[in-house]
């Protein structure tokens, strides 16, 4: 990279030789100071750079916070680049900085991205191809609809079109007629992509895949798979077919580790850098079946604000989505409202339009005017229905052709009552026009699904095939109910026919003719072809498998599939794909008869789907209690320790969430037992780090240190970095998480924030989303403790924003607390409770009673601090009744703090009521002369907090209960008391002066004196 003269990244490029910034085609001003302080980022992307390092390349001596602060100010400005949610430099704290974005090198030996010349590849050759349609009328403001926003794409303003539609009402027509447009003008490359109805869920990514992969084949793509390799190799691993197979291995290992956020953002940027030269036209069709990976896809691409020269054209059935839980309908719904989409209700055609088809399939006809308008009040201008009666007509002879042009060969009023009533009907009487060969294998189509290969076919009849490829292509000279869909190869080297019904209804009235009988062994027979032809490869058609091999009642085989569906589902993130394939993976499983190894199945499947359970609803969720109580009886049988440890792991994070940690406890001991007695480091890693937790929340302090470094000394980051995928988070990064938390409490700020800090950076770079969102909430619950309300907010909406992306319900909520406090914090009293109190009510939802204690007491602090005071008590009230129940002691001494303020508060504004104070806020009870009661209760509850802090040996808790002490002992004149008691705690700490609460007690030591 060091020979390298420009870099591209994202939108921009910075010219080393030329010293100058483009964006586009315009230079972007930087001071020479800046240029070479971004260059030296851009020259080592993704690795942190050190503040001491930049200065050297910078060749200054000075303080970094005095000279890099500003550097990097105005680097960020240059490139539009935001420091909260950075898309180029990412700032480490205290460390440095660490350029995060994908870099492209150009110059002097370095690998170069095609560029527009004489030789390259136009972007029409860069195309699928497809069977232009014919008879296209009707459509044209729709047409001229789409290039307006082709016009506005091939500026560099992305844009994203829905074509809606029943069926047969030319949703396909018209975006393959526009397609054709942009390829014979040649105004971008064009690549289509269509999702299939499954029984199941949908293969994560399947329309894209697709797309790419078809471009990949065009004739002028030869280019993409190497292109793809150096930018978006998340996507070329998931097409093997074009790697050799050791180059596929080398990948595999090389993106180990990959997350469903890397393979989105490698897209996304791999788009902005392809446009430019070959602007980009995609068509995802039927996406009413859509996968819901695909549709977090459609949205992001909407989102960017990069410019991009891409149009994607999604097409959809409404009557598919009827209700409102359609994952489409949420992102039309939200894409729609922010303006980021067009969408284009297809209507049924005009009678005009019904006449402009004749004309153009008929030429030089003589039909009465009678026959236009009968026709179209019989279908009612629905393309399909039209097109269908009149194929039927000619293939009956009613309308035929001399040399005069076509005529009708009947009275148009009989012709008329002998039309289908139904397109049932009409395929009916089709049907009647086959050979017995010609509907056998239309029925075996139908089978192997909307479109299909010629050698799925053959396979699934036992026939010839290329006598089969010989019927389709009759049946598609004919025009009846096929089309040709181009050619397509296997791993096995199989180049295959592919074929296509004309319209989905066709291939479900086939297929409602075949027995059920009939279609278990076609499916079986197209099952067991395609296994064959994938060889090594058929990870890459699990789903299709495990459907075929699901209707064929195969249910072992549909069972490994759809298993394997599952992993390819965990690789890319896609939580929700992963449930239902092992649901159905389970489903198949039960219809097994009784064996050792079915029991053994079942136990890693009720593992696997408790672990994506717990992210996708949450640790407390009974469904993960369901899935890993079932778990726990079949490891009985099993009888192997580490199966039995997974499964005591799953059910302890369960009943910690609920707050039964009596129960959690025990779990404790037994994973402890069954480490120790196994001597394997990565159970004691994860069985130390579980005993370290439940004491943390238990309140035994010092014995949870002890266990929770324990757990990370024997963390070894190669061999134990799987246990992210196993256990749901890497133990390392939990463990560093509560530690964090807990050297807060024992009186170490510093190395608490210094320590959540290096699990968040661990948990970035493990590119594992779960365990970043752990770690994430952890840094932003740290600031809290540390008073340190802008931090706070910033990494609490990071980590919504996150967990939202992954769908985390459990970090979500935690992360909407934390952000409600800052905000209330920061003077949004009103905003910053209503999320506090959406976030607890989210986590009651989830059974997720664990940390209540500590997020409720947040809430009855703001809750008193806006002068509501009743609902403060309650709620106070309600958590303290909880503790002897769930045995959380962490947060008690806080809790008794709380009270005794709110009970000075309450006397305060009690006297204010009678007219003894006349300041419009609560009163500050620091002001005020209480009576004597008050101040005793308020004391009871100050050194009842400050008994149970020194028991624990928290000192940062200690020292909250001993300021509210010195304060009441201010008020009642016993100053030198106060300032002795408030001196001892002070002064025992060694770090953290820079804190709210050691400078407030500093202050208030001042004020004693």
């Amino acid at each position: 990279m060091a020979d390298a003269t420009q870099f591209v990244f994202g939108s921009f490029r910075i010219d080393t030789a030329d010293r100058r910034l483009w964006h586009g085609q315009q230079a972007v001003k930087l001071s020479p100071l800046a240029f070479t302080l971004l260059s030296h980022l851009v020259k080592h992307p993704g690795r942190l750079v050190t503040k001491d390092e930049l200065l050297r390349a910078l060749s200054r001596s000075e303080s970094p916070d005095e000279i890099l602060y500003g550097l990097i100010r105005e680097v960020r400005k240059a490139l539009g680049d935001d420091r909260h949610e950075p898309q180029f430099i990412e700032n480490v704290p205290s460390e440095g900085y660490r350029f995060i974005a994908a870099v492209i090198t150009q110059g002097s030996g370095a690998e170069t991205t095609p560029a527009p010349s004489p030789q390259s590849p136009t972007p029409s050759a860069i195309s699928d191809t497809w069977q232009v349609p014919t008879g296209f009328v009707g459509r044209a403001a729709e047409l001229q609809q789409l290039h307006k926003l082709l016009d506005k794409a091939l500026t560099g303003e992305r844009q994203i079109a829905f074509l809606a539609g029943e069926p047969g009402v030319g949703k396909t027509t018209l975006a393959r007629a526009f397609l054709q447009e942009v390829v014979t003008g040649s105004l971008g490359a064009v690549g289509r992509g269509q999702c299939i109805e499954h029984y199941g869920a949908g293969e994560a990514y399947l329309p894209m895949l697709e797309a790419i992969s078809r471009l990949c084949r065009s004739p002028g793509g030869a280019f993409l798979p190497h292109w793809l390799r150096q930018h978006a190799p998340t996507w070329l691993i998931q097409l093997p077919s074009f790697l050799e197979p050791a180059d596929y291995e080398a990948l595999q290992r090389q993106l180990q580790g990959t997350t469903r956020d890397r393979m989105l953002r490698e897209l996304l940027e791999a788009v902005e850098l392809l446009t430019p030269t070959y602007p980009l036209v995609l068509l995802l069709e039927d996406l009413h079946w859509s996968d819901y990976s695909t549709l977090d896809l459609l949205s992001a691409f909407a989102r960017r604000s990069e410019p991009a020269r891409l149009l994607v054209i999604g097409t959809y059935r409404p009557g598919e989505m009827l209700s409102n839980d359609h994952p489409l309908c949420g992102v039309m719904r939200e894409l729609l409202t922010h303006r980021l989409c067009t969408e284009f209700a297809l209507a049924l055609l005009s009678e005009t339009a019904t006449r402009d088809y004749l004309t153009l399939r008929f030429p030089r006809h003589t039909f009465p005017e009678q026959l236009v308008h009968s026709l179209y009040l019989r279908t009612e201008g629905n393309p399909l229905f039209f097109t269908n009666i009149l194929e039927d007509w000619v293939a009956r002879g009613i309308l035929a052709e001399d040399e005069y042009g076509w005529k009708v060969q009947k009275d148009v009023s009989t012709i008329m009552g002998e039309t289908p009533e139904s397109l049932r009907h009409l395929v009916a009487r089709q049907r009647e026009q086959l050979l017995p060969e010609e509907k056998r294998i239309l029925e075996a189509a139908s089978v192997a699904g909307m479109e299909f290969s010629t050698v799925a076919v053959a396979a699934a009849l036992r026939a010839d095939v290329g006598e089969v490829e010989e019927w389709c292509a009759g049946l598609v000279n004919r025009q009846m109910f096929l089309r040709a869909a181009g050619v397509s190869a296997w791993p096995d080297g199989t180049v295959v026919e592919r074929y296509s019904f004309r319209h989905a209804l066709y291939q479900q009235l086939w297929h409602e003719r075949v027995g059920m009988a009939r279609r278990q062994r076609l499916h079986l027979r197209i099952g067991e072809q395609l296994e064959r032809a994938y060889l090594d490869h058929t990870s890459e058609i699990a789903t299709e498998l495990a459907l075929h091999f699901g209707e064929a009642r195969d249910h072992l085989r549909a069972m490994q599939y759809h298993q394997q569906a599952g992993e390819n589902a965990i690789r890319r993130f896609a939580h929700q794909e992963v449930v239902t394939h092992l649901t159905k993976s389970l489903e198949f499983l039960n219809s097994l008869p009784e064996t050792p190894e079915r029991t053994r199945q079942e136990l890693g499947l009720r593992t696997a789907l408790g672990v994506t359970m717990q992210a996708v609803r949450g640790y407390g969720n009974p469904v993960v209690a369901q899935a890993y109580a079932r778990a726990r009886e079949l490891s009985r049988q099993v009888k192997e320790p580490a199966q039995l440890f997974r499964v005591l792991f799953g059910l302890f994070q369960f009943h910690l969430t609920q707050a039964e940690n009596t129960v959690a406890y025990e779990l404790t001991e037994q994973l402890l037992g069954l480490a120790q007695s196994a001597r394997d480091p990565g159970l004691l890693v994860e069985a130390h780090g579980t005993m370290g937790i439940t004491l943390f929340y238990l309140g035994e302090l010092t014995a949870a240190r002890t266990h929770l470094e324990q757990g990370k000394a024997l963390y070894d980051r190669e061999q134990h970095r799987n246990h992210a995928v196993a256990y749901g988070q890497d133990p390392w990064v939990a463990c560093q998480g509560f530690w964090a938390q807990l050297v807060w409490l024992l009186g170490y700020p510093d190395q608490a924030r210094k320590g959540i800090y290096e699990a968040w950076t661990t948990a970035q770079e493990l590119a594992h989303p779960f365990s970043e969102a752990f770690a994430l909430t952890d840094v932003a619950l740290v600031h809290q403790l540390c008073r340190e309300t802008r931090l706070c907010r910033e990494r609490a909406e990071a980590t919504v924003a996150l967990a939202c992306q992954h769908g985390f319900p459990f970090w979500e909520s935690g992360g909407t607390i934390l952000r409600g406090w800052a905000l209330a914090e920061q003077g949004q009293s009103e905003e910053g409770i209503e999320l506090m109190q959406r976030g607890l009510a989210a986590k009651r939802t989830m059974g997720a009673e664990l940390t209540r204690r500590y997020y409720t007491a947040l809430l009855v602090d703001q809750f008193g601090k806006s002068g509501r005071l009743p609902e403060a008590f309650l709620l106070l009230e309600e958590t303290l009744a909880t503790i002897p129940r769930t045995g959380e002691r962490w947060w008690e001494a806080e809790i008794y703090r709380l009270k005794g303020e709110l009970l000075l508060a309450q006397e305060v504004k009690s006297q204010k009521s009678k007219g003894k104070s006349q300041k419009s806020e609560i009163p500050n009870p620091q002001s005020q002369t209480l009576n004597p009661k008050s101040q005793e209760e308020a004391e009871t509850c100050f050194l009842k907090a400050i008994e149970i802090a020194q028991r624990q040996s928290a000192k940062s808790l200690e020292l909250r209960a001993v300021m509210s002490l010195s304060r009441l002992r201010q008020r009642q004149g016993k100053k030198a008391e106060a300032r002795k008691v408030l001196s001892k705690i002070y002064h025992w700490f060694s770090e953290g002066f820079d804190t709210p609460d050691l400078q407030e007690a500093k202050a208030l030591l001042t004020a004693l004196s």
